[in-house]
């Protein structure tokens, strides 16, 4: 009884120091993104009042729509107002407006990486096997990326990339869902989880583009009558490799029996980009901390899964 009260506390001096330690980091990250999101929003809110000065009504009601917005629609609003400021043609604006309000947008572009480099740094402490079983983060909220793009460069044209998409939420017998992991190559360490799908090709019907891309990405050839949907509509600004897009995504669902991913029909690009890929269930969804697009799928998972699609298309984040 002595001896194993003796390892016991020879443990607990041992291990103690060592998880308060890991404790104190993950506070300290904490108290680091939240001064990160701080400074970010700082950062928006003079790009909002440079806006403003503009003296465009249009321009005007957006910055008070994306200063006003929740932070679940901030991103939406923010990427907006910059797609709307990127159309601006600055050559006409007093040099000195012009002047403050590149700053501006320099100063978000700047303040946007540092909060996500936080972030990224304090989901990584967070994954920790430690730090979940002993719940060490405690109450403090899991933090997420700020995903807005980044304005072009005056050489560069002002138009974002038109990007249609179709997706494909491939479920199984059990419910589970099959994601990808993959990262922009402009930012390998932003790691997220996505649907299977992609772009559609010139001239290409969006159910079509679905097959497609379910065929290529999984080695899985579905039916058109296999497919539900569009039963979601996604709509986002982002940029991958550089390049500024704005997306529009439909999805589709199609129930499996089961199945052996095969990716070898991945292209250059997503040989490149994606890590990994795993069947999620509806807890795993729930309980994460990883970053998944789309950022609602957990909410909106059981709907589609347990009952026919009603053949309404819904609008998802």
């Amino acid at each position: 009884m002595i001896t194993t009260l003796v390892v016991v506390l020879g443990l607990a001096v041992v291990i103690g120091p060592w998880l308060l330690g890991i404790a104190n980091r993950l506070d300290r990250l904490h108290v680091r993104t939240d001064a990160a999101w701080a400074a970010l929003d700082a950062a928006l809110a003079r790009r909002a009042v440079v806006t403003r000065a503009l003296l465009n009504s249009e321009l005007s009601l957006m910055a008070d729509r994306a200063e006003r917005a929740d932070r679940s629609e901030r991103e939406a609003a923010e990427n907006e107002l910059s797609r709307m400021l990127g159309a601006v043609d600055r050559s006409v604006l007093p040099p000195a407006l012009a002047a403050e309000l590149a700053d501006a947008e320099q100063r978000v572009v700047l303040a946007r990486r540092v909060h996500n480099d936080a972030v990224r740094d304090t989901l990584v402490q967070r994954r920790r096997r430690v730090v979940r079983w002993l719940k060490l983060s405690g109450t403090a909220p899991q933090p997420s990326y700020f995903e807005i793009a980044e304005p072009v460069e005056e050489a560069e044209a002002v138009v974002l990339t038109p990007r249609p998409s179709a997706r494909v939420v491939l479920t199984d017998r059990d419910g589970r869902v099959l994601l990808f992991q993959g990262h922009d190559p402009a930012r390998p360490q932003e790691l997220f989880w996505f649907t299977v799908g992609g772009g559609v090709e010139q001239g290409e019907e969006l159910r079509d583009c679905a097959l497609r891309e379910a065929f290529e990405e999984t080695g899985l050839r579905l039916t058109d009558d296999q497919l539900a949907g569009p039963v979601w509509r996604r709509r986002a600004v982002f940029s991958f490799d550089g390049e500024t897009f704005d997306a529009e995504e439909w999805f589709f669902h199609a129930k499996v029996d089961g199945h052996t991913v095969d990716t070898s029909g991945f292209n250059e690009v997503e040989f490149a980009t994606v890590k990994q890929f795993r069947w999620w269930t509806q807890a795993e969804l729930d309980a994460t901390e990883d970053t998944i697009y789309p950022r609602q799928l957990s909410e909106f998972l059981p709907s589609l899964i347990n009952a026919p699609w009603d053949g309404r298309t819904r609008a998802i984040r």
